[in-house]
């Protein structure tokens, strides 16, 4: 299976000429499945500690319109997260996969907000709760991430138990540890079984708040496949679905 990542910029004066090139990147590489990184439709909104509320719900529809827009170009798998309000009016992060046939799938809200300059996200909205939700998508079986909450294992252990072939995780980390996010990728990869696919915002250096890129494709061993870069901001990997199923019965993913 053909899996694309990528590192992206979601100012809006960007979106138009980034979405050109990578839907000419997945119909180049033959793409199967393709992550995008976290609220990748619209600017950074936690970059801000005033919560503005028009701005979230302008931002809500720039989601579903980009999205629209995106899935008439790519009859793939799209898998990210997107600014909601909840049946009560509550906004939250939600993952969200977008299938050829079915269309616009939700799945859980965003778990675990962090509070700090640049990364608001308390502020915002407010946290989910649990179950995940586990995508069928016919020929394999993914899980989302929303950031922060690749750091909480026990996640990743839950959709290994689940049997996911992929962990698809939606980024917006910043360029200062982006090594230690790496590590915990490989560590989420071996704990689940699965492969672990990132993809996460970037912006050019001084600009604010700092985007560190840094997409990735990590096997369920723990091996790094491929890194994006600001030269080569989308990769597309050849995996092997039978990897993810046969690492379920290896250590330490038999334990319980």
């Amino acid at each position: 299976m053909k899996v694309t990542v990528c590192q992206w910029d979601s100012r809006p004066e960007q979106l138009e000429g980034q979405m050109q090139k990578l839907i000419l990147h997945c119909a180049a590489h033959g793409s199967e499945l393709l992550v995008l990184p976290e609220m990748p439709f619209d600017d950074w909104l936690a970059g801000s500690q005033d919560l503005d509320v028009a701005r979230w719900l302008a931002s809500m529809q720039l989601h579903l319109d980009w999205i629209e827009r995106l899935s008439r170009n790519l009859k793939l798998p799209l898998l990210a997260s997107r600014p909601v309000l909840d049946e009560l009016g509550v906004r939250r992060n939600r993952a969200f996969c977008w299938m050829p046939q079915e269309g616009l799938m939700d799945g859980h809200d965003k778990l675990h907000l962090p509070d700090e300059e640049g990364y608001w996200e308390s502020r915002w909205y407010q946290a989910g709760s649990l179950p995940l939700k586990l995508y069928d998508l016919g020929v394999c079986r993914a899980g989302v991430l929303i950031c922060s909450e690749l750091w909480f294992f026990e996640h990743a252990r839950h959709y290994g138990q689940q049997q996911a072939h992929l962990l698809c995780l939606s980024r917006a980390t910043s360029s200062v540890d982006t090594e230690n996010w790496i590590a915990a990728g490989k560590s989420a990869a071996i704990v689940a079984g699965a492969y672990c696919l990132s993809s996460n915002q970037s912006r050019p250096a001084g600009v604010l708040p700092d985007m560190g890129g840094a997409g990735w494709v990590i096997d369920p061993d723990g091996s790094l496949l491929a890194l994006t870069s600001a030269t080569e901001p989308f990769v597309t990997v050849a995996i092997d679905l039978a990897y993810a199923d046969s690492a379920k019965a290896t250590y330490p993913r038999y334990l319980k």
